[in-house]
């Protein structure tokens, strides 16, 4: 039986499960990292002792996930060697070189700092201490921006030429690296990091104010969850707007099986729900709102969207898993915005740590980031389809000459010993998360981000009527 299965389907599938493990790791320690930098810059502008021991409460989950996101990321270099060879072989001279400056530059610094980051506090003092924990951070940034340079330059080449030997070979690094997807591709990344962060934060902070409404900790660490989520989640869906735009201009037929354009048509709706039909080329039980498509592709409601009539049927992606992976991290991102809005609605009123249902959507939403970042993984990976370096080797032509069972077996050694390891490393996060955070005297001036936005309140307070603060 397993001979007669597709080998290069069963390496997808494999490298799928692996990379969908490692993201949710990365995308937690870039945001932990930077939460971590900015609480301790806090204690060291006001000496309040809230910030001290939210810094200690978090740096432990922050340890583990880091480790689990290293440990989880060395799967896939061996898979590029095992299941992926010709890739490897034919983008090697662009994309090695790439993945070699962010082990020697991100990697080493964080390596290097992340030591004095968790056990050097009181050795080498708090302003040196700091500026280990604000490397580290700056480190996790540094490899976003490798290994989204990367995965860019996969979905638009550019920068390149080929020699005789097939291979891709660099002409210009500057537009290998800054590739025309790449800026978009890494702002949206960064701030789905940090989103997802925020919605941990936020999430274990009423979890605690559920339980302890008046721990001081709780509460720093709910309202600058809140702030962090009321200004990012806006930001992340301008960013999603402007890397559509980009897509629709570099990757057409992506853009067209996302949004179910099965015919290129001026005024295109959009359709919000709906089952796309590919052997008959149309959407059915489509719920749409007219011009919507055109508007959001080109902001012109007349403009022609072209569809996937204007693409052989061998160049279109998986229609049905990009279509709705797309619309679960819209619909996602939507309800973080909604959060983020009813956040400030309460912050105004006074009754942020007052509002249970507040605590309890915020709870619920917790883990929801995760399903959001790998919702836009999935759109962008599977929209790439059925290309490795877009437009110029098929995924079908990547793979390395191994036999159906030889993948078979290591994707099910993978999945058991996957499972069994982050599924340990992800029980004890919770568990510690789930840990009263000790409090602390209430703070006696506002935090950074309460000053910020304390213009902003005055602002809800002219738009929304209500009792003040």
């Amino acid at each position: 039986m397993l001979e007669s299965m597709d080998p290069v389907l069963l390496a997808r599938i494999q490298f799928a499960f692996t990379v969908s493990f490692h993201i949710i790791f990365p995308a937690t320690s870039i945001g932990l990292a930077s939460f971590l930098a900015f609480v301790q810059w806090r204690w060291l502008r006001t000496r309040e002792e809230v910030y001290l021991t939210l810094f200690d409460y978090w740096i432990k989950p922050f340890a583990v996930i880091f480790g689990m996101g290293v440990v989880s990321g060395l799967m896939m270099s061996y898979e590029f060697g095992t299941n992926w060879s010709v890739f490897s072989d034919k983008t090697g001279p662009v994309l090695g070189p790439l993945i070699g400056y962010e082990v020697m530059t991100a990697f080493f610094i964080e390596a290097g700092f992340l030591g004095v980051m968790l056990f050097g506090r009181d050795k080498v003092g708090p302003t040196l201490h700091f500026i280990a924990t604000f490397l580290v951070a700056a480190g996790t940034l540094m490899s976003a921006f490798w290994i989204l340079s990367v995965n860019s330059w996969m979905q638009t080449p550019a920068g390149y030429g080929m020699n005789e030997a097939g291979q891709f070979v660099p002409e210009d690094w500057l537009k290998v690296v800054f590739n025309p997807s790449f800026p978009y591709r890494f702002v949206h990344m960064v701030f789905a990091a940090y989103l997802t962060t925020a919605l941990v934060v936020g999430a274990a902070g009423a979890y605690h104010l559920l339980r302890e409404r008046q721990n001081q900790t709780a509460r720093v660490m709910f309202s600058m969850a809140m702030w962090f989520i009321a200004i990012f989640a806006p930001l992340q869906i301008l960013a999603g707007d402007q890397h559509g735009l980009n897509t629709y201009k570099h990757q057409p037929a992506k853009i067209a099986a996302l949004e179910g354009h099965f015919e290129t048509q001026a005024a295109a709706p959009f359709y919000v729900v709906g089952w796309p039909d590919v052997e008959a080329g149309k959407m059915d039980y489509a719920i749409s709102i007219p011009y919507l498509g055109s508007f959001i592709l080109t902001h012109d409601f007349t403009a022609e969207i072209t569809g996937l009539d204007a693409f052989p049927r061998e160049d279109w992606p998986n229609v049905h898993i990009v279509f709705w992976s797309f619309r679960i991290m819209v619909g996602l991102g939507l309800l973080f915005l909604g959060l983020g809005v009813w956040s400030l609605v309460q912050r105004y009123r006074g009754r942020l740590y007052d509002s249970p249902w507040l605590a309890r959507f915020a709870l619920l939403l917790g883990p929801t980031g995760y399903i959001a970042v790998l919702s836009g993984w999935v759109t962008t990976e599977v929209g790439r389809q059925p290309y490795t370096v877009y437009g110029l080797l098929r995924t079908a032509e990547s793979a390395s000459p191994v036999a159906a069972p030889a993948v078979a077996t290591s994707l099910a050694v993978i999945v058991v010993v996957y499972l069994f390891i982050f599924g340990l490393g992800t029980y004890y996060t919770v568990r510690l998360l789930a840990k009263v955070p000790p409090d602390s005297p209430e703070p006696q001036t506002r935090g950074l981000l309460d000053q910020g936005g304390a213009r902003a309140v005055q602002i809800l307070r002219l738009l929304i009527p209500g009792r003040g603060a």
